[in-house]
């Protein structure tokens, strides 16, 4: 089967200009690297700028940088795993353990290059002065990490709820205030329910924080946008590598919202951990939580010793 984007590089590397040969020599040396990383480092690799890397998929034909990376994995994709676009159907165990794990390190190196500082501080600062937090998510996926972010805030002190139907998430956006956040997880960011749960919220006054793609018509109605670009997945409609990078992101997250809360955040979680260790099925020991005590503040109360 005819790879046409590689196909199309090696017809144009010749006579394309200096800069632009530069970038398509990285993707015929290496594609799945392409694929993996973001344009902007991409752009780093070959010295030149993100603007040059546009220029070069549109002579390939493409209208967009993500119109060419969809193009790219459906290439790489060809003759793989069903489950997998990495992985070939020759390839051993050990083979597909090394695609796979370093997969997963690619995308999560690539949240690190594309997550907004700023972006990511504001999220954090307006889920702690929020009135209330509801989260939404579209389908299995999203709807696991709405629950995941909903667990880890509860454990910090705030009070969030998911909402996972799109009925409810409806009803909850009709009756949120001004002061509310709204949390709307979804990789693809245009399924039709969710954004009309969105707008009625927006419409209330209340902010919206999107975990999706740059772009998309949620990632445009977003008070305050984490966008994470995945590569395209040509197997599942939203492949294990977009949950990874949405999970990471959450996690950064609830540690930015920690850090605000302070001793409230470490006393709440040490109050956790001691019940979940004397009273909890996994009784286990773990380190004791110190975020370094500031100046005048009361110690944490010592910790009962457990019995057996």
């Amino acid at each position: 089967m005819t790879r046409r984007v590689l196909d199309k590089v090696s017809a144009i590397i010749e006579r394309a200009p200096k800069a632009r040969r530069t970038v398509l020599a990285l993707v015929l040396e290496d594609p799945q690297r392409v694929l993996d990383e973001t344009f902007e480092m991409l752009a780093q690799r070959a010295g030149s700028s993100v603007p040059t890397i546009m220029r070069t998929c549109r002579d390939l034909g493409f209208a967009g940088l993500r119109e060419f990376k969809l193009a790219l994995a459906q290439d790489l994709a060809v003759g793989g795993s069903p489950l997998n676009r990495r992985v070939r159907a020759e390839d051993d165990a050990q083979q597909v353990i090394a695609k796979i794990t370093q997969g997963a390190a690619s995308v999560v190196t690539g949240v690190q290059a594309q997550l907004s500082a700023p972006a990511a501080q504001a999220a954090a600062d307006a889920l702690v002065a929020a009135t209330r937090v509801d989260c939404y998510g579209v389908g299995a996926t999203s709807n696991f990490m709405a629950m995941d972010l909903q667990a880890r805030l509860f454990r910090l002190g705030l009070n969030p709820i998911s909402y996972l139907d799109p009925h409810v998430q409806l009803i909850s956006a009709a009756t949120i205030e001004r002061g509310a956040v709204v949390m709307a997880i979804t990789h693809v960011g245009g399924m039709p329910s969710l954004l009309q749960a969105v707008d009625v919220a927006r419409e209330r006054g209340a902010t919206i924080i999107a975990l999706t793609q740059g772009g998309s018509p949620l990632a445009k109605r977003a008070h305050i946008l984490l966008a994470i670009e995945v590569a395209p997945d040509p197997v599942m409609p939203v492949g294990p590598e977009a949950y990874l990078a949405h999970l990471t992101v959450i996690e950064i997250l609830t540690v930015l919202v920690a850090q605000r809360l302070g001793r409230k955040a470490e006393r709440r979680l040490a109050s956790i951990q001691h019940a979940l260790e004397t009273r909890g099925v996994d009784m286990q020991h773990h380190p004791q939580l110190d975020w370094a005590t500031p100046a005048g503040a009361l110690p944490l109360p010592a910790r009962r010793k457990r019995t057996q």
